[in-house]
């Protein structure tokens, strides 16, 4: 259709049943031939009797041969389907006598409050996840067939809409069946009537079925609304329950060293307040047992309070974006605002592109269609950013989003009803969905060997302790002939110390600081870590599934490529506009050319379609997403498309242009068409014509070309062009042609060519064809500039990185191969393109094929898992296209049950045929994802990334840790804290074990030599918990390094523990005990002062001997804390320590309380009052100070047996094979 523009007054408000004019009238041959509809094809309520709802959504439809002889007329307006729905409304109107008692009573009757509906919750929810035009069909057979009862005398009217409404079903299931068999002609009569019916469907849906009106919506009364829920449900799905504190504190409690400390402090107490000789006081014997006790609190105190507080973060995060969630819905014929949260089923909904965008709900749109139809981007749910249109009678799904055009839709589903409410269901509440065999391990890799370790020292602190009490037993009754009764007690007490001593106390408040200080730092660096041990496992992580739309593309359509003067310019630098290309390039056409070419794209553009730019960055957009990467590429050219369009006569709304916007003709886009065009006047006279649209259909009408040896398009031309265009499709990009005509003065618009035909068969029109040929563009969705560095790193780190996406292969070949996912070696030898046909065996796989190889049917016809298969498949797989939501979910699971590694004979054939080395360890998984369809993989991998910006409510919901800036490169910003954790807690252990072991074997000496240990339960717990836990912080808060992403990820079962760490560990063990002996059987002569042993049992006070042992104890702690920085023997323990203030400011403070608990501790700390005098204070420092050259020695014994591998690292002849990351499977 032709339309002209002139600028006339709006509308009244008060004409509901109009539309905005204000920009636009018909021809006089339109005004003409559509006098007796409205523009939207409603019917004139000024002219034609009112007729109800009922009537205007059943029509004719129980006569299709009525119907059918609608279609002879044509509309220019809307085609022959508004002739059948105007010729419809007319057979109504003349009809409206027989219909309008039955209609009015029907409506009386069944708008009643609380009357029960025809179709359940389940009938409209099956809808909508059928999607089918069948299932609407099955939907209104069932209604009619529940309808209740009308008034008496009026059975034989509600009859008469049963058969109207069977009839409607049965045309609709017979052309469904026939539009199975054979494709039906666009434009088609049988097109145009199955369209009819659907609309008719659609609304008799809305008005018979659920009782509202697409003119009216529902009436805005509370206790119908309250119906509404009570049947259909609230579109206000629960919150994700928060765990209580209470409930937060008994997972915290269930830590092994937890347990082993409850029962030593409480089997503490109780020895030694109920084992008291006659005549003894208590006094402070029952502070080792409480204190223990304390410090189980203290440590399950913090730990929930921790993630308690991340629970309320993530609240405060979300809980803003609820509430400004507001949509436009219809009641009692008044448009107003509800929050997503109001919308209840039958609700009237209306959308445009422009705002309110967002659909909350499932719904069927509603007719008639408006000019240029509705068309929504689904990409949230499937993954698949192209655009998909909508006709009356289809389902449009909750969470997508509409782009262009606007339209009123019925609300059928709601909440968990609803296909993304459904999704969101399974995030919050996982045993709903019980069966599907896809779930894995809840332990994080960290915490699985941070309990065993924990249950290794808690079984060796046992053994030290019955072999204390044994030795002690056999000792005092067998050799010394002591009462049992006397000293039974006693041994017991020592023993308990042992154990108390073996068990370090500070592991599990260690671990909880330094993941809450590293997700702080992370949280800066632009990661909210949900869950304290996703930190950890990131660090793990040896395989990355990453989805494409929105998270390694910007899911934004650009311009990236241009076939034009001849020359290809194809850009392939993400992080340069195609604009910014053609400017440098030593091919650059002409300033006339591309002066052309940015009128072209800045006429031949929608008004809807807008774009707001800040310098050359387009931080905002509207409408087609098309129209904006053509926008935005004839930007990046230097131009401004909108000055462009005020400029230019018959395309300018402003100024005194204005007034000559009626001389500019459009020729708006349609499917039947496949392209849309602009006309406008010439200054010498004549138009000028600008067209774009699909490459095959535009190019047929090409005869001319812009530039070139010959005017003349011929047929190598032509050719060079189509082969160019094949190019860009097999890149996965979208071809468009730009091209444009000369018309001379008096050209008829209306006129059709008798040799072109449109895309659906129909003539075209005479002005679209002649056309010069300007250029060829390639569209795609583009790499974020930052993610090829990203995944290089993540190859480097020994991470590799898999594309799962609903696009086609082609399009996922071309980003995975520009992202650095896909490499040459991925191809066939000797293939130049990189497309998806070029890929070796198994490195692609479409969605569908990958179902069928990883499920088989079992003995009972039902599908199950097939790991085998799926374990011949995963080391070569790189991408998977056209994949669904369930494949993200299967390669998750898949991925992380796989215990190939083990079969060593697969392995080494594929690394000898494939080049292909297995990681030798089961893997552990991450996901990244921004849809509602990623939810259910992002929560079943080890650890789920969301996009805090692009990405949904459910996918954030179901993520570990959510990605604020939405930058994929982020995940590398994880990955690095991740291992840092790692390495903090290695750090740690190797800090924790050394007291531990130097410890125990002094109890040990202590109890075989005295019956006692010279070190005091209550002072291994001051070290094992203060100094301990804040040697923890002080280590955790060591900045990342890059060397971290040079490594291989850690193996789920290799020990925390390395050889290195043990040698370091042993070492200073060994040095700490012989100083601890020396003072403990040669201190009292060398010193001066009386044995301890001796001083507390005969005088019954704390001795200055132990004291001094304790102090030297702790002083050669603190020093080796310094030495625990260094993991590998690095020479410089003090590098890069003055950079880390607070390392330095634990390390003093600590300092500091040592020296306040020896001199001010008393009985409370089991030391001398009084404290130590100044030597034994400068004796004690020199001896920690002498922990520093002591490591050095280590490190020189230790690289001795380098060469033999004892420390566990790979020679680096072989680290250098390993690091052919990019072709390793990991």
């Amino acid at each position: 259709m032709v339309k002209t523009f002139m600028e006339v007054s709006p509308p009244a408000e008060s004409d509901a049943s109009s539309v905005d004019k204000s920009t636009e009238i018909m021809t006089a041959e339109s005004i003409d031939k559509d006098d007796e509809n409205n523009v939207d094809g409603a019917v004139d309520e000024t002219t034609s009797p009112q007729k109800s709802s009922l009537e205007i959504t059943l029509g004719d439809a129980s006569t299709p041969e009525a119907s059918a002889e609608s279609f002879s007329s044509k509309s220019p307006r809307m085609g022959g389907l508004a002739a059948a729905i105007d010729s419809s409304l007319r057979s109504i109107q003349s009809a409206g006598s027989v219909l309008s008692n039955m209609v009015n009573a029907f409506v009386q009757v069944h708008t009643a409050p609380k009357t029960p509906f025809p179709v359940t919750s389940k009938d409209l929810s099956d809808l909508s996840s059928d999607r089918t035009h069948q299932a609407l069909a099955r939907v209104l057979e069932k209604a009619a067939a529940n309808m209740p009862p009308c008034a008496p005398g009026e059975e034989e009217e509600l009859k008469s809409a049963r058969v109207k409404i069977e009839a409607l079903v049965k045309r609709i299931g017979t052309s469904e069946e026939e539009a199975g068999h054979e494709k039906v002609k666009s434009g088609s009569m049988q097109e145009l009537q199955r369209a009819h019916d659907l609309e008719c469907a659609a609304n008799a849906l809305a008005t018979v079925i659920l009782r509202s009106k697409p003119e009216d919506g529902i009436t805005n009364d509370a206790v119908d609304i309250e119906f509404r829920r009570e049947t259909f449900g609230t579109n206000a799905i629960a919150d994700k329950k928060l765990d209580s504190f209470l409930k937060l504190c008994w997972n915290a409690v269930q830590d092994f060293v937890l347990i082993m400390l409850i029962v030593l402090g409480i089997i503490g107490l109780v020895v030694e307040t109920t084992t008291l000789k006659d005549g003894e006081k208590c006094g402070a014997c029952w502070l080792e047992g409480f204190a223990i006790l304390l410090s189980v609190c203290i440590v399950v105190l913090v730990t929930a309070s921790i993630d308690y507080a991340k629970q309320f973060a993530f609240i405060r995060l979300t809980r803003s974006l609820h509430e400004t969630n507001t949509k436009a819905v219809v009641r009692n014929g008044h448009q107003m605002s509800v929050t997503d949260d109001d919308i209840v089923v039958g609700d009237i909904l209306s959308v445009n592109a422009h705002n309110l965008a967002s659909i909350p709900a499932d719904c069927i749109l509603l007719g008639p269609p408006i000019s240029g139809g509705l068309k929504m981007d689904e990409s949230s749910l499937t993954g698949e950013s192209k655009l998909i249109s909508k006709k009356p009678g289809d389902v449009v799904l909750s969470g997508t989003t509409a782009v262009q055009g606007s339209a009123k839709m019925l609300v059928i589903a709601v909440g968990i009803n609803s296909v993304a409410g459904k999704i969101k269901a399974h995030v919050y509440d996982s045993t709903d969905h019980d069966g599907d065999g896809l779930d894995g391990d809840d332990d994080s890799p960290l915490f699985v060997k941070l309990e065993k370790i924990a249950k290794q020292i808690g079984i060796a602190g046992t053994v030290a302790a019955l072999l204390s009490f044994v030795v002690n037993c056999i000792k005092g009754f067998v050799f010394q002939g002591l009462s049992p009764k006397e000293y039974i007690i006693e041994y017991i007490v020592v023993a308990i110390t042992v154990l108390a001593v073996a068990v370090p106390e500070g592991l599990p408040l260690a671990v909880t600081l330094a993941l809450a200080f590293s997700s702080n730092k992370m949280m800066k660096e632009q990661n909210l870590v949900k869950h304290l041990d996703a930190c950890e496992t990131m660090g793990c992580a040896t395989t990355i599934c990453t989805d494409k739309t929105g998270t390694l593309t910007s899911n934004k359509m650009t311009a990236r490529s241009i076939y034009t003067n001849g020359t290809d310019f194809s850009c392939n630098d993400p992080s340069l506009s195609l604009g910014d290309f053609i400017k440098v390039s030593p091919d650059r056409p002409k300033a006339s050319i591309l002066t052309l070419i940015t009128t072209l794209i800045a006429v031949d553009t929608m008004d809807e379609t807008t774009v707001e730019f800040e310098g050359n960055k387009l931080t905002s957009s509207t409408g087609n997403p098309t129209e904006v990467a053509l926008l935005a590429f004839a930007h990046s050219l230097g131009e401004d498309c909108q000055d462009l369009r005020d400029s230019t006569r018959g395309r300018s709304l402003k100024g005194t242009l204005a007034e000559f916007l009626v001389e500019g003709k459009q020729i708006e886009f349609s499917s039947a068409r496949k392209m849309m065009s602009w006309a406008i006047p010439k200054v010498e006279g004549g138009y000028r014509i600008y067209c774009k649209g699909a490459s095959e259909v535009v190019l047929a009408r090409c005869t001319h070309q812009l530039t070139g040896s010959t005017p003349e398009l011929d047929d190598e031309a032509r050719q060079r062009i189509l082969g160019v265009g094949e190019a860009y499709n097999r890149r996965g990009m979208r071809t468009l042609v730009l091209a444009y005509r000369d018309l001379p003065e008096g050209a008829d618009f209306d006129a059709k060519s008798a040799n072109i035909l449109n895309a659906d068969g129909t003539e075209a029109l005479e002005v679209e064809t002649n056309l010069t040929f300007a250029g060829l563009v390639g569209i795609e969705d583009p790499l974020r500039p930052e993610v090829q560095g990203a995944i290089k790193q993540c190859y480097e780190a020994g991470i590799d990185v898999r594309l799962v996406t609903g696009d086609s292969p082609n399009t996922a070949v071309s980003i995975a191969y520009q992202a650095g996912i896909l490499k040459d070696f991925h191809f066939l030898d000797g293939s130049d393109e990189k497309i998806a046909a070029n890929l070796k065996s198994n490195v692609l796989m479409e969605g569908k094929v990958f179902r069928r190889k990883v499920y088989k049917i079992d003995d009972d016809g039902e599908k199950e898992f097939d790991q085998t298969a799926f374990d011949k498949i995963w080391p070569h797989l790189r991408v998977l296209a056209r994949s669904s939501p369930d494949d993200k979910l299967t390669l998750a699971h898949g991925l992380n049950q796989s215990t190939l590694y083990t079969d060593k004979h697969a392995c080494q054939k594929l690394k000898a045929e494939d080049q292909i080395a297995v990681f030798p360890d089961r893997q552990v998984v991450a996901m990244t994802g921004d849809g509602t369809n990623d939810a259910p993989a992002l929560k079943r991998a080890d650890i789920g990334f969301a996009m805090g910006i692009a990405g949904t409510q459910i996918a954030k919901d179901a993520a570990d840790i959510i990605l604020l800036d939405d930058n994929f490169a982020s995940i590398v910003t994880a990955a690095k804290w991740g291992r840092n954790v790692y390495a903090s807690i290695q750090k740690f252990l190797q800090f924790q074990l050394t007291v531990n072991i130097s410890a125990v074997v002094t109890a040990l000496v202590g109890s075989f030599a005295f019956a006692k240990s010279p070190l005091a339960a209550i002072q291994m717990l001051w070290v094992n918990l203060i100094m301990d836990s804040l040697a923890s912080l002080a280590l955790a808060s060591e900045p990342p390094t890059d060397e971290l992403l040079r490594r291989n990820p850690v193996n789920r079962s290799k020990s925390i523990v390395t050889v290195r760490m043990w040698a370091n560990m042993l070492g200073q063990a060994a040095y700490q005990l012989t100083i601890i002996m020396f003072l403990l059987f040669g201190g009292p002569r060398v010193f001066g002062f009386p044995p301890g042993d001796q001083v507390e049992r005969e005088e019954g006070i704390n001795s200055e001997h132990y004291t001094f042992i304790f102090n030297s104890f702790v002083w050669m702690q603190l020093f080796n804390e310094v030495n625990a920085r260094s993991l590998n023997g690095e020479i410089n323990v003090f590098s890069g320590m003055l950079l880390n203030p607070l390392f330095c400011g634990i390390l003093l403070i600590t300092a500091i309380l040592q020296v306040i608990m020896v001199e001010f501790g008393g009985k409370a700390l089991h030391v001398a009052d009084g404290g130590l005098n100044g030597e034994l204070w400068g004796w004690s420092l020199l001896f920690g100070v002498g922990s520093l050259p002591m490591q050095q020695i280590i490190n020189i014994l230790f690289g001795q047996c380098k060469d033999a591998g004892v420390d566990g690292r790979v020679p680096s002849r072989i680290k250098s094979s390993r690091r052919l990351s990019m072709r390793t499977v990991r």
